[in-house]
């Protein structure tokens, strides 16, 4: 078992930066692989960034250069920087992990119950 708790969210203009963390307890074997998935009023859960215990990632094309997940092993906390935002980035956030990579599908088993993020235009 797993528990993932969201943290970081908030309201930014456009063009700003927000950083959201991801507290993970519980068997750490089976975070192994984490992501941050997003999910907009209407619209379907979809992956935004993923990494895994050695710090391979894996990004969805619409954040690559701007956004940046990486993990503290140690604090088994995950965190996802985000910069230059843009209004449709405005979501729910959240965080998943899991023994196995599924890169960007939702299949992952565990979630956290996520944390908003609102950009203005």
């Amino acid at each position: 078992q797993v528990q993932l708790v969201e943290s970081g969210g908030g309201s930014v203009q456009a063009g700003g930066s927000l950083r959201l963390s991801c507290a993970a307890s519980g068997d750490t074997y089976s975070n192994r692989y984490m992501g941050w998935f997003r999910q907009a009023p209407g619209k379907e859960r979809e992956g935004v960034a993923t990494i895994d215990s050695d710090g391979d990632t894996f990004y969805a094309d619409y954040v690559k250069g701007r956004f940046t997940v990486s993990k503290d092993n140690a604090k088994n906390t995950l965190y996802l920087q985000m910069n230059s935002l843009k209004p449709e980035a405005t979501a729910m956030y959240y965080c998943a992990a899991d023994r196995v990579w599924y890169y960007l599908f939702p299949r992952y088993k565990y979630w956290g119950q996520g944390t908003q993020v609102t950009v203005s235009s």
